[in-house]
C-alpha cells in the first residue's frame, strides 16, 4: 500500500501550465488538453466574476503530483480534469483534490455536479461512487482521437458530500 498523501494543495497559477502539461501528457496521452485550454480555463478562475477553481498539488520536494478544476454555470458545476501522477495513486490525493472540488462547487452555490469519465477507468468511477456520483448516461465516442466513450456521472448536493472529509497536506 502506499503512504497516505501528504502533498499541499494550492491554486493553479499560469507557471503551473508547463508542468501539468507534463504530467497530462503522461496519464492522458491520447486525449490530452492543450497549453490553450489551461490558459482558457485560468482566464476565469481570478476575480469578482470567477466561474472556475483549479487546484495543483505538490510533494514536499515541491514536484506537482496532481491537479484538479472545476467550472461553474449557475447552480450547476463540472469537474473539468482530475489527474494524480502514477507515483501517487492510492495515497488518497485522488479524493483530496476531488473534496476541493466539492468545497469549490459549494462555495459556488452549484446544487449539483457534473463530469464525464472514460468508460475503461474504474480507479477513477470507483472514487467518484465513493462520493456519492452516480452514473447517468454515457456520450459515445467523446474522448477522441481514441473514440472512447464517456460515462456520465451526477452529485446533487456537493455540500453534504464533502461533510466529514479531511484533507491531508
Amino acid at each position: 500500500m502506499t503512504a497516505p498523501v501528504t502533498a499541499r494543495l494550492r491554486e493553479m497559477r499560469w507557471w503551473d501550465i508547463d508542468p501539468v502539461l507534463e504530467l497530462e501528457k503522461d496519464l492522458f496521452p491520447e486525449d490530452a488538453w492543450s497549453r490553450g485550454m489551461f490558459w482558457s480555463e485560468l482566464a476565469h478562475a481570478r476575480g469578482p466574476g470567477a466561474t472556475r477553481r483549479y487546484v495543483v498539488a505538490e510533494s514536499s520536494d515541491g514536484a506537482l503530483v496532481g491537479y484538479a478544476g472545476l467550472a461553474a454555470s449557475g447552480d450547476l458545476a463540472d469537474i473539468q480534469t482530475i489527474a494524480v501522477a502514477r507515483d501517487h495513486w492510492g495515497t488518497g490525493l485522488g479524493g483530496t483534490l476531488l473534496t476541493e472540488l466539492l468545497k469549490a462547487a459549494t462555495a459556488f452555490e452549484c446544487a449539483e455536479v457534473m463530469l464525464e469519465c472514460r468508460i475503461d477507468n474504474t480507479r477513477a468511477q470507483k472514487l467518484y461512487e465513493r462520493f456519492g456520483f452516480e452514473g447517468i448516461g454515457f456520450r459515445r465516442g467523446y474522448y477522441q482521437p481514441g473514440n472512447v466513450d464517456a460515462l456520465v456521472m451526477r452529485l446533487t448536493d456537493p455540500a453534504t458530500s464533502v461533510q466529514g472529509t479531511e484533507i491531508n497536506g
